[in-house]
Formats: C-alpha cells, structure tokens, sequence
C-alpha cells in the first residue's frame, strides 16, 4: 500500500532488496498541482496502480543513477503517462533496461519547486534530487546517502570515485533542506533534519570515507 508520509509526499512500491535484505527500498510520489512525479523506481509500481493514479496527473519519474533503471519504469511510462529522466552520463547503462524521456546533464531547475543537483561519486552520473512544497524542503539522494535506523550512510562501490563522493557530501552539506529521503532505508524511510543535524552527520560520513571506510 502506498504510504502517505507527509502532506504532499507519499511512499510507493516498498520492496526488500536482494543486495540488502535487511533494507527496504522504494519510490516516491511527489504530488504537484502541475503534475505528479515519481523519485526512484520500483519493481512493485503496477501493483499498486489504483493508488497512484488517485493521486492525480503525472509528469515525469526520476531516477539519479543506472542503478535504478529497470522495467518498471517503461510501465509508468505507459500506463502514467510519467516518462523517465535520468543522467546523461549513464544513458547507454539506462537504456539496457527501459527507455528515457529525458535526461539531465548539469544543475537545473526543470519546474521552479524542483532542482537536479548533479553529486557524482557512487557512480558517475548520480544525482540528488531537491523539493520545496511550499512546507518543507526535500533532498532525495539515492544511495548516495542512505539510512540505517536514522544513521546517514554511504555506498562506495569499488567502481566509485572517493574524491567525487566527498566533493559531493561537502556540497550537500551546504544544501538547506528539512527532511532527507534516500532510495533505501533500514527503520524510518526518511529523516527530518536541521542544519546543525546535516552537519554532524555528513561530517561523519567524510570522516569515514576518508579513512577508506564505507559510507
């Protein structure tokens, strides 16, 4: 069922992950007067159909790395009219799995309550994704940063790039936003943050990577 987790965003499609079992991953409905859009992928988008479209109109469904691509994302092109956008940089890896509408090379704004803020390091092309509805600024990160019961995680690959990944968390740390929302999740799908909160926990995660651990 899907997961009304603020007033204007809901969680969709939660699924247990094969590489993490312990973890849940899910998508997210951002509900918009100018059209819905989709964060993220999941394989259970279809089964819940009658949720999402009694949500309104959609416009778009987005996803911040290749990693994300799959199937599913050709059925909420077609059955909500919600084409994909994803990276440039990773087109070729997103187009084995499904099509794209669209893609992103560089920071913009493609609708004026939704910025794309390019954050390489996990891969090449990832990507946060950042919402204001009018009540609370969203930062939708993927697995650049995810949560293991409210802890804020990193996932260095060995294809990742270190530098990258902490030229990027510094950058996210300068990001105003009130409420974190990760690709996946151990507990709580989401964390409600503060600038000081921001700070000690992406201060953490640099701490970490730079002593060659994980996130």
């Amino acid at each position: 069922m899907m997961e009304h987790l603020f007033d204007t965003l809901y969680g969709v499609g939660a699924e247990q992950l094969s590489f993490a079992p312990d973890f849940t991953g899910r998508a997210f409905v951002l509900r918009r007067p100018d059209g819905n859009l989709i964060v993220y992928a999941s394989r259970r988008l279809a089964d819940e159909a009658d949720g999402l479209l009694s949500t309104g109109a959609f416009a778009r469904q987005y996803i911040n790395h290749h990693h994300q691509a799959m199937p599913s994302c050709d059925w909420a092109c077609e059955h909500l009219a919600a084409p994909l956008f994803g990276p440039e940089l990773e087109r070729r890896q997103i187009l084995t799995h499904c099509r794209m509408g669209g893609g992103f090379a560089g920071r913009e704004t493609p609708f004026p309550d939704f910025e794309v803020i390019p954050t390489p390091g996990h891969t090449a092309g990832s990507a946060c994704f950042l919402w204001n509805d009018g009540q609370r600024r969203y930062l939708f990160t993927g697995d650049t940063i995810f949560l293991k019961e409210g802890r804020w995680i990193g996932a260095v690959l060995n294809s990742s790039d270190t530098a990258a990944y902490l030229a990027s968390l510094a950058l996210i740390k300068s990001l105003s936003f009130d409420v974190l929302v990760p690709s996946l999740a151990k507990g709580q799908p989401f964390h409600q943050t503060d600038a000081r909160e921001t700070e000690r926990q992406i201060d953490a995660m640099i701490r970490r990577l730079e002593r060659g651990a994980d996130g």
